[in-house]
This record gives C-alpha cells, sequence and structure tokens, in this order.
C-alpha cells in the first residue's frame, strides 16, 4: 500500500498504463563512409513513418475534436515534405558523416534558432513545429516508442511523474478511469483536471513510476489517496464493495440536483462549477451547479502551436453561456505563467516564475492579445449572463489599467454596432495577501470578488503549492488565512457588493460550515464536490453556522479548528 495526496475522490480498478518517455540518446561519433548509405535509408524510413503516425493523430483529432484542433498537424507534415529539411540532412549525413539521428538533431536546431529570431510572429511560433517534427523524427530513426494519450485501445489507469496541462487536455477521456503520480498535491492542475473529469486520483507518491509496470493491476482510492499495486483476492473483493458503496453513495447525493443550495432557516448560497472548456458543462449541470463560478480561459490557449483567434474565443465563450441557459459564467481572463506556459509566446525564463509576469501581469503587458479576449467575450455577452474576471490581482492600478482596456474594447464594439451586455460585471480574484487586507480599497472600483484560496495560501504561507514535503504548511485551515477570507467578506458587504470563492477549499464540506457562517455569498467548485457541499449546507442552520464560526475565529491552531469542524460535521450526518 502507497500513501499519497488524496487528489480526486473515488475509487478505480484497472490496468497500469506507465507514461514514461524513453531517453533520447543521440550517436555524435563519426561514422565510416560505408555507413552513409545505411543512416540515409534510416533516415527517409523515420520520415515517412513520422507522416504516417502525424496523418493518423490528424484524422483522429479531427473526428473527436474538430477540425479546427487538427490544423497543428497538418503544419507539421508540411514541414516533413519540406525538401530544404531531407536535403540539408542528407548532406550533414555525407559531408560530415554523422549519425541520421545526429544530422537531424543539428539541421532541426539551426532551423530553430533561425525562426526564433525572425521579427513576424507568425514565423516565430514555427520554430514550436519544428521542435516538435524533429523530436518525433529522431526517436523514429531511434526505435523510441512515441507515447500518446489520444490513442489508447481500453481503459487504464494512467502513472506517470506529473501531467502536464496539454496532456490532461489532449487524452482521450473515455480511456482513462484514473491517475497516479510521483508529484502534485492537491491544487496541482493534474489533481484540478481530475476532480472536473470525476476522475479518481492520487498524486504525490514520489516514486510510484519505479514501483509499477504496464499492465499491472492498480487500485486508485482517491478519497483517501491510497495505491495498492497487484493486490491480493481479499483486497481485491473490498475494494470493488468500496466502489460500489461510493457509485451509490454517489447517485444518491445526485437526486438533490435540482435542490437550492440553502440552509435550514432559508438562506440561500450560490453553489457554482470551475470549468475548464465547454465540454464540463454536462458535468456541472449534471452535479445540479446553479452557475460557474470560474471558467479557465487557459486550456483554450494550450495544446496548439499559436495563439486562439478573436472567432475561435467568441464560439467557446458563447456555447458556454448558452449551454448555462442565462444562470451567471464567470470567464476569467488569461492567467498564464507560473507552471503553466504556452511555447509560441516565447516567454522568459524567470528565477520564481509564480512571482513573475503571469495573469493580469501578462495581459497588461500583451495588450493585443488581451485586448482579443476581452472582446470575445463582450460579443459573447450577448448570449447569455457572463461576468469578466481579472486574474492574480495586487494593485489597485492594475485593476484600472485593465477596466481602461476594456472600456477602449466597449467603446470600438459600440462604434461598430456589435451587440454586447453594458452592464457586464467585472470582478477580480483575491489571490493575493495586499489585495485581501486592501479588499475595502478594490470593494469600490469592483462589482465582486472570488477568492482564489489555492494561491492565497501559498502566498500567504511562502509555501511552493506543488512541493509534497510541504504540503503540511500548505493549510486552508491556518487561522491567518481565515481572517484574510473573512476580511474580503466583510469588506464587500460593507460596499454592497458579493464575494465568492473559487479555489479548491470551496469544494471542501467542512470549510463549507465556516465559510456559509462568515456569510460568503457564492461557492464554485470541481462538479463532482457540489452534492456533498450541498448537503452540508441543507443540513445546518445558517445562526448555527454563524455560531461555529465565531467559535473557529477565536481558536489559534489550524489542528483544533479540524478537529471541532470534524465534530460538528459528524453531527449534522
Amino acid at each position: 500500500m502507497y500513501k499519497g495526496v488524496a487528489a480526486s475522490p473515488g475509487i478505480a480498478i484497472g490496468k497500469v498504463y506507465l507514461l514514461e518517455e524513453q531517453e533520447t540518446k543521440i550517436n555524435r561519433d563519426k561514422i565510416d563512409i560505408t555507413q552513409t548509405d545505411t543512416e540515409l535509408t534510416k533516415y527517409k524510413q523515420a520520415v515517412e513513418k513520422t507522416k504516417q503516425q502525424l496523418t493518423e493523430i490528424k484524422e483522429r483529432v479531427a473526428q473527436k475534436m474538430g477540425e479546427k484542433k487538427a490544423e497543428i498537424f497538418n503544419a507539421h507534415i508540411m514541414i516533413l515534405d519540406d525538401p530544404t529539411l531531407t536535403a540539408q540532412v542528407e548532406a550533414k549525413i555525407k559531408d560530415q558523416q554523422i549519425t541520421a539521428e545526429n544530422a537531424v538533431d543539428q539541421v532541426i536546431t539551426e532551423l530553430i534558432t533561425i525562426f526564433e529570431n525572425m521579427e513576424d510572429e507568425y514565423m516565430k511560433e514555427r520554430a514550436a513545429d519544428i521542435k516538435d517534427v524533429g523530436a518525433r523524427i529522431i526517436k523514429n530513426i531511434l526505435g523510441i516508442p512515441i507515447q500518446t494519450l489520444t490513442d489508447l485501445k481500453e481503459e487504464v489507469i494512467i502513472v506517470a511523474k506529473d501531467l502536464t496541462p496539454s496532456d490532461t487536455a489532449q487524452m482521450d477521456k473515455q480511456k482513462i478511469i484514473g491517475f497516479a503520480t510521483d508529484m502534485g498535491g492537491r491544487t496541482s492542475h493534474t489533481a484540478i483536471m481530475a476532480r472536473s473529469l470525476e476522475i479518481p486520483a492520487v498524486v504525490g507518491l514520489s516514486d510510484i513510476t519505479q514501483k509499477t509496470k504496464n499492465q499491472d493491476t492498480i487500485i486508485i482510492d482517491g478519497t483517501k489517496g491510497i495505491v495498492e499495486i497487484n493486490p491480493d483476492e481479499k483486497a481485491l473483493k473490498e475494494y470493488k464493495e468500496k466502489q460500489q458503496k461510493y457509485i451509490q453513495e454517489v447517485s444518491e447525493l445526485k437526486k438533490q440536483k435540482d435542490l437550492p443550495g440553502q440552509t435550514k432557516d432559508g438562506h440561500r448560497i450560490e453553489l457554482s462549477a470551475n470549468i475548464g472548456t465547454p465540454q464540463d458543462i454536462k458535468g456541472a449541470l449534471a452535479n445540479g451547479a446553479e452557475g460557474i463560478g470560474l471558467y479557465r480561459t487557459e486550456f483554450l490557449y494550450m495544446d496548439r502551436d499559436s495563439m486562439p483567434g478573436e472567432e475561435e474565443q467568441f464560439e467557446a465563450y458563447k456555447e458556454v453561456a448558452e449551454k448555462m441557459g442565462g444562470k451567471p459564467v464567470i470567464i476569467r481572463t488569461l492567467d498564464i505563467g507560473g507552471d503553466k506556459n504556452l511555447p509560441y509566446l516565447n516567454l522568459p525564463e524567470e528565477m520564481n516564475p509564480f512571482l513573475g509576469v503571469r495573469a493580469i501581469r501578462l495581459c497588461l503587458k500583451e495588450r493585443e492579445m488581451f485586448k482579443t479576449q476581452l472582446r470575445a467575450i463582450l460579443k459573447a455577452s450577448n448570449y447569455g449572463n457572463i461576468k469578466i474576471m481579472y486574474p492574480m490581482i495586487s494593485t489597485i492600478e492594475e485593476v484600472r489599467k485593465a477596466n481602461q482596456i476594456l472600456n477602449e474594447v466597449k467603446k470600438q464594439l459600440s462604434e461598430d454596432n456589435i451587440p454586447y451586455d453594458k452592464n457586464i460585471e467585472v470582478g477580480i480574484m483575491v489571490e493575493v495577501p495586499s489585495t485581501a487586507i486592501n479588499a475595502d480599497i478594490f470593494a469600490k472600483e469592483v462589482d465582486f470578488f472570488s477568492i482564489g484560496t489555492n494561491d492565497l495560501i501559498q502566498y500567504t504561507m511562502a509555501v511552493d503549492r506543488m512541493n509534497e514535503s510541504l504540503s503540511g504548511l500548505y493549510d486552508p485551515y491556518n487561522p491567518a488565512i481565515l481572517r484574510l477570507i473573512k476580511n474580503v467578506i466583510d469588506a464587500s458587504h460593507k460596499a454592497g457588493k458579493w464575494t465568492g470563492m473559487c479555489g479548491e477549499m470551496a469544494g471542501e464540506p467542512r470549510a463549507a460550515l465556516i465559510l456559509l457562517g462568515m456569510g460568503i455569498d457564492e461557492l464554485s467548485m470541481s462538479a463532482v464536490s457540489i452534492p456533498r457541499v450541498k448537503k452540508v449546507i441543507r443540513s445546518v442552520t445558517k445562526k448555527h453556522a454563524e455560531e461555529i464560526a465565531e467559535k473557529v475565529m477565536n481558536m489559534g491552531s489550524s489542528d483544533e479548528i479540524c478537529s471541532y469542524l470534524d465534530e460538528e460535521l459528524k453531527t449534522l450526518e
């Protein structure tokens, strides 16, 4: 039995698919002149194999995700067909007497450098395509299997060191029934994506990739953070029973999906879902979401070689607004940086990316990119109840600059007679202590707050939320965090505004008790968490929750607070 971080609830039992790329070792030794024909043949065969792979992937992606998503592979195939690439590789093999993989590596490196130094942005973006194609050719020359999550033939449980946002964005969601990773915490993107997909996951296992091999039978208990490898019959039987019990429990909870998030004495609180793509709406509505409290738009920008255009963004935002049928949809503007990067933006490496040019800081720097997104959001606001939210705000000047750009876009749309919601609400995420402390100042210039606890905890406690060894310090129940949250709620209400929460804390049943007592207006979470939080809300009176919050705010340690909240939860069951 292995213990990790319980990242997404539920139990999965299945076969291991080990996502572990083999190391690419390039032979840089000189070859004998008699070997050049062999190396040339190896190169030509690798190009043909690469073209075949890319064509198959393109067809699958077009079928499952649409022609737009498949366009990137057309660009990759064009690179393969470029006679200049072949001529340069063949010349290096013959003239320098080097291996095929060495020749490809040299030519690709030279081409990347040329394209990255071009003035034209579109041509700069082609460098990422060239790099991807080059890596694939080299792996095919060396006979290294190329793993992809889009081509799974059976249900599997992914075991990996970590999963990037693009890994999770491109996988076949019908075939992956669970995750187990060496790295990550409860707020890592792998964990958040697993909860969004309602897939059991355990992360932060340190060396699970070393303990497993393909086709091992593995059990993932995402509720308790436990992993069992090749269990005996007794353990297998126990977990199958637990799995059925969990499925039945979830089914019972979902029967309440159409009931409001309302306390026993009639106090309403809005229970919303966090989403990453329009496809997540189905799960949100199935779990009884009363709105979308956080639409993470960065997934539109990922897993591609160029920026999404205005029309593509507009269609995505419009689809979500229409599917929600008038329920509120809060669209967060692009939150890139930290652990999320876009290769085509060519962002400089930073010593501390979580403290660097990310989120609103990046958008204010890349004004045209920001304007394109705002224009798409505003156009979509004509089709539903959309609100705009700026991430990572730390100063009032950032809000003013962002609103100035928003007003420029509004003015342009009005001049072009393009309809949009002229009264659209604009809010900010509270993720930085400076913003939480100055909430009364911000409340004068925004329509609402949404507390992003994932980063607020990280920045307040000076703890990297991805560092498993510091997970004990990354604690939403630390009195300092609770005081900051209370300050934001009080400041918003004093100014006649409202406060929601979209960080992972919002989806914790025991947190619901204290947040309700503090006066939170909305809670937005992974859709799978909504039924359990709703059950807590509907099991207590507002007055009782206020008494709980008052007691908690006078406690001095997280352990004391958690023990008390857990005891209170038991009385509600």
